[in-house]
């Protein structure tokens, strides 16, 4: 191994992971369940798994707007359909 090869590898980590920031949210155990079975199945963590689901889903809505959150609307269990 090259000297200092290993610590190259740790500052590109880390300077990859300045560049993105931390969104908490609650979610039913469930789901959470199916992303940790589709994150194994791809060999990806969760929150690749999260990060890949969201942008394609933001850039669907950049492309249909709000008709595209109509079509998918997320139903409450308890509520029905949010508006």
């Amino acid at each position: 191994m090259i000297f200092g090869c290993k610590s190259c590898v740790s500052l590109a980590i880390i300077q990859w992971m300045a560049r993105k920031v931390f969104l908490g949210i609650r979610i039913d155990p469930e789901l959470k369940k199916s992303l940790e079975e589709m994150g194994q199945t791809e060999e990806r963590s969760v929150s690749q798994i999260c990060e890949l689901l969201l942008r394609k889903g933001t850039d669907a809505y950049k492309k249909a707007g709000a008709r595209y959150l109509r079509a998918n609307a997320i139903v409450d269990k308890h509520e029905g359909p949010t508006k």
